[in-house]
């Protein structure tokens, strides 16, 4: 890790990732400033994920370069894992998958801490107490097995515990989209606190246009894994220029929305895209 607080925190150029003969993205760009938000979007299949897998070393590239505070973190080695994993952080939509159910919450926001050496037992304990407050887990959600918690303090105890090492970038994919609507809006709200109490920089992968809308600074609309439109959220969404993020506005129900205008629009788009 380089160390500098300057410039931005994360630069994706040319990402490439192929399965055999089938293309999952190719030629994905884009630059992630420092206390910057940034939303990645499109349907199921549209290398959003496959992405964010890269960012933080679960896939590898095909090709391509991908820059952590200025360093190749493209291929790591296995001993640069964890110090990468230092820098960034991913969040998944179903946090009860990444814990151990044998483990307190408590004990599953200490493991990293312990594993990245932050001090003896009574710091690490400290620490836990002062995340589990800077995300709103009572002193009995902490020390509740993660079946017992409902969604929303899973996804809490998830963010807790990968702030917990103090990461530069956290990846969140589709992490409120199991959520009730007014759980969603109190995980957003404490995302957004978070980023600007710490400012750590947030990648947000998602459908939701609602949700990036909200949460992010800049946004990249991606089809069949190449990305066909970027820049400012609120420009992108207001105005859309590409004729597939034009779709997907149209396609979220509003009053006087037609389903039927939609889906013959889906259809006309098919043979753009394979030309």
């Amino acid at each position: 890790m380089s160390g500098t607080e300057t410039g931005p925190v994360l630069q994706v150029t040319g990402l490439r990732k192929t399965y055999g003969s089938a293309v999952a993205i190719d030629g994905v760009d884009f630059t992630l400033e420092r206390g910057g938000s940034l939303g990645i979007v499109g349907e199921s299949g549209s290398g959003k994920t496959t992405t964010a897998r890269i960012l933080v070393g679960l896939e590898r590239a095909t090709a391509g370069q991908v820059l952590l505070d200025g360093e190749d973190v493209t291929t790591p080695s296995r001993r640069d894992r964890r110090r990468r994993a230092r820098s960034i952080q991913m969040i998944f939509q179903d946090p009860y998958l990444s814990f151990d159910p044998r483990l307190t919450v408590e004990e599953s926001i200490a493991e990293p801490l312990r594993l990245h050496g932050h001090g003896d037992r009574a710091r690490i304990r400290a620490t836990v107490a002062t995340l589990c407050d800077q995300v709103g887990l009572s002193t009995r959600n902490a020390a509740a097995l993660p079946r017992d918690l409902s969604g929303g303090q899973r996804q809490r105890a998830a963010i807790a515990r990968a702030l917990g090492i103090e990461p530069r970038v956290l990846v969140l994919d589709e992490a409120v989209a199991a959520l009730d609507v007014s759980i969603q809006a109190q995980v957003l709200t404490l995302l957004d606190r978070i980023r600007r109490d710490t400012g750590v920089s947030y990648v947000f992968v998602s459908h939701d246009l609602a949700v990036v809308r909200y949460a992010t600074d800049t946004v990249l609309v991606m089809r069949h894994g190449a990305v066909v439109e970027e820049g400012g959220t609120e420009q992108v969404l207001s105005a859309p220029r590409h004729p597939y993020t034009q779709l997907l506005l149209a396609s979220v129900p509003a009053p006087g929305w037609d389903p039927a205008a939609v889906a013959a629009a889906n259809r006309a788009l098919a043979p753009a895209d394979r030309g």
